[in-house]
């Protein structure tokens, strides 16, 4: 039976996704929809009427007084993760980093790690594992080229011993792997469960906080690739990464999804491989065919991922069906603006798709979400429902309504600087676009039969 209020009498449910609370249990939360969430909770005090005073145990001061040193970024030696985190990591920050199963985590950790202590900029650095042994560990950093004297590793499960070795070694960066395995004896529940995630990284926030260490904790994902435990567990630390990968590819990308102390939507690329996990500084080419000649079915667009500039290539075939239904696959777009754009180029630019197959990908696994990709789309379809090759060396960057406008499109001038660099010579971009790089020629097109059009030049 549900706890009582002491004051009103009614019984409380908390869901462990969002913390909405209700009266009475119910399937579905009202707050975030979640299914199967709600669980007893705990009687809630009275309301204060009155609260008392105390000493503060920081006085408040001017804020022009504030050290700033404190919050100093330090740079972990890893240029990519740098580039998400904000420039470094902060002392005293608290990182969850996310992601599937054999992605990589423990290994870019591992790698982060070493070149901490080999750095010396931090100290030395502690990895504590609750997943594998400490011999497992030492074979990866073998593996890896990882070992160093200020290196330390732990292989703890409790967090009262996670703690021990941190007052006993004193590092300047810790890591978790996992905070799903760490479990505390004065909390309820069982490893990994709502209650248990919850006390374990509340104690890691404030022993990170009280010593100004920086901590790094693995998170789990749920199926639908959502961060697993309580919902409450992103929002109690200051950075929430998600390290993303194809089990068919060896690029991994790190991807910001919450940062107190630089920008949210920075993104990171890595090259996974048998001797460890290596940065890709400059990754247009991953996305890229590659050919000397356009083919048809074919469209080169830049991206831009958080500040960084991204070449991409959009691939597209229209073969005949030989099916009621014709078919239509989708990899690395959204699925549902492909469609809006095969509607659109079939009503507004005459290309007829409703009795073929239609295949739309991007190149070397590359997932793009931005409006700034229907351009590129409805002209790889055109081209292959045509068998026209586009013109060489050329890009296309814009969205495009449902009237067959091309719309403006964010940062256009780093999207041109980037095709520029890489030797490209044509731009098709929307009206009133700003000023190109001397290097390449921008053409304006402002509907999509202007841009069919343009697309032999």
């Amino acid at each position: 039976m549900a706890t009582k209020n002491a004051r009103t009498g009614r019984a409380g449910y908390r869901c462990t996704e969002c913390g909405r609370t209700v009266t009475k249990w119910v399937g579905q939360c009202p707050e975030c929809s979640r299914w199967g969430t709600l669980e007893e909770a705990a009687a809630q005090p009275a309301a204060l009427s009155k609260v008392g005073s105390s000493d503060p145990g920081s006085p408040a001061r001017p804020i022009a007084e504030v050290d700033l040193e404190s919050a100093r970024a330090v740079a972990t030696g890893i240029g990519e993760l740098d580039r998400v985190l904000g420039g470094g990591i902060v002392p005293g920050a608290v990182v969850l980093l996310a992601g599937e199963p054999g992605v990589g985590k423990s290994t870019l950790l591992l790698e982060t790690a070493y070149r901490w202590a080999a750095g010396g900029s931090g100290g030395r650095s502690l990895y504590v594992t609750g997943e594998e042994s400490a011999g497992q560990v030492r074979l990866r950093a073998e593996r890896t080229d990882s070992l160093h004297e200020e290196l330390y590793l732990g292989a703890e499960s409790d967090l009262a011993a996670v703690v021990g070795q941190v007052e006993r070694l004193r590092p300047g960066l810790l890591i978790v792997d996992s905070i799903q395995t760490v479990q505390s004896a004065e909390a309820e529940g069982t490893p990994g469960g709502v209650t248990q995630v919850r006390a374990v990284t509340t104690a890691l926030v404030a022993l990170a906080k009280e010593r100004g260490l920086p901590v790094i904790l693995v998170g789990h994902v749920t199926k639908d690739g959502a961060v697993a435990g309580p919902r409450v567990l992103e929002h109690l630390v200051d950075v929430v990464l998600q390290f993303e990968g194809d089990e068919h590819s060896t690029l991994r990308m790190l991807r910001g999804v919450k940062n107190r102390f630089g920008p949210a939507d920075e993104v990171g690329c890595f090259e996974q491989g048998d001797d460890g996990i290596a940065e890709v500084p400059d990754p247009s080419g991953l996305f890229v065919n590659g050919q000397q000649s356009p083919v048809p079915g074919t469209a080169v667009t830049v991206v831009v991922e958080g500040k960084r500039p991204l070449l991409a290539e959009v691939q597209a075939l229209v073969s005949p069906t030989q099916m009621s239904m014709p078919r239509r696959a989708v990899s690395g777009l959204d699925s549902a603006r492909v469609s809006m754009m095969l509607a659109v180029l079939d009503k507004r630019g005459n290309i007829k798709t409703g009795d073929q197959d239609v295949y739309a990908a991007t190149v070397g696994g590359m997932k793009i979400t931005e409006p700034a990709v229907d351009l590129p789309v409805a002209l790889a379809v055109a081209s292959a429902k045509l068998d026209v090759p586009p013109r060489a060396n050329t890009i296309a960057v814009g969205e495009v309504g449902l009237a067959g406008e091309v719309r403006r499109v964010n940062a256009v001038g780093r999207r041109l600087a980037e095709a520029a660099r890489l030797g490209f010579e044509y731009a098709l971009v929307p009206p009133d676009s700003g000023r190109a790089p001397a290097e390449i020629r921008a053409v304006e097109v402002s509907d999509l039969r202007g841009a069919l059009r343009a697309l032999r030049g």
